[in-house]
């Protein structure tokens, strides 16, 4: 029986399921999210670690250390970035690209951070809380 979430690279050389998604998920503006997606902002979800599994093509990812020791793993054919691991990585979690799912998530975003690095082309419009730097929950 296969997870209620499943997520893909964009050539489909890696795989991954996810049997709960948590319901924190953020948008993160900070400079090296932008440059690894691409884009404004990246979207993380979050699963417990035992959630989460690789189910094809875990010998494809790649991973990138970062000068803040944050890594962060991408499929080395296509690029797509799939994981982000912060540097006091406790492994009780996995941060995953919300891009990359195939599935439907009924979870929505609830808060953009590292806002003070936000794109001056970008602005920040749906209401949701903003964070300058981490979450305050998330500074423990």
């Amino acid at each position: 029986m296969s997870s209620p979430y499943q997520g893909s690279c964009l050539c489909g050389a890696v795989h991954f399921e996810v049997d709960e998604i948590q319901p924190q998920m953020g948008h993160c503006h900070c400079s090296m999210c932008r440059k690894f997606h691409g884009a404004a902002f990246s979207t993380f979800g979050e699963a417990l670690t035992q959630h989460f599994r690789w189910t094809k093509g875990e010998e494809h990812l790649k991973t990138y250390l970062a000068n803040n020791n944050t890594q962060r793993q991408f499929c080395t054919h296509c690029g797509s970035s799939l994981r982000f691991i912060p540097s006091n990585d406790s492994g009780r979690v996995v941060e995953f690209s919300m891009g990359a799912l195939d599935s439907s998530c009924p979870h929505q975003p609830d808060a953009h951070i590292y806002t003070q690095d936000r794109a001056n082309w970008y602005s920040i419009k749906d209401g949701l809380p903003e964070f300058k730097g981490k979450r305050l929950k998330d500074q423990d």
